[in-house]
């Protein structure tokens, strides 16, 4: 069974800048396509940004545009969030997710917040 687990949340400024980290344990991560989702206090949860499987096709929200990257190393199994001139608006849970046409994985989570 696939398993993610995020790090790299912590308590930012506003304007700042953090990277989040998800690690992949399981079978050909080359396979999945990955995403990163957040959850703000007292509201759903959003998809902030994808990479593809195969061709890396990025997409991103547009609340994210510009400001947010998302990247993915298949050697290491790793699928990386960039985050700039954050927001206070942007804290929320981050969580990683792992899909490739049949269930969607999630990890647990990790907390970013953005606050002077």
């Amino acid at each position: 069974q696939v398993q993610l687990v995020e790090s790299g949340g912590g308590l930012v400024q506003p304007g700042g800048s953090l990277r989040l980290s998800c690690a992949f344990s399981g079978f050909t991560f080359s396979n999945y396509a990955m995403r990163w989702y957040r959850q703000g206090p007292g509201k759903e949860r959003e998809l902030v940004a994808t990479i593809s499987s195969i061709e890396n096709i990025l997409n991103y929200a547009d609340s994210v545009k510009g400001r947010f990257t998302i990247s993915r190393d298949n050697a290491k199994n790793m699928v990386y969030l960039q985050m700039n001139s954050l927001k206070p608006e942007d804290t929320a849970v981050y969580y990683c997710s792992a899909s490739r046409g049949g269930p969607r994985y999630w990890g647990q989570g990790t907390q970013v917040t953005v606050s002077s």
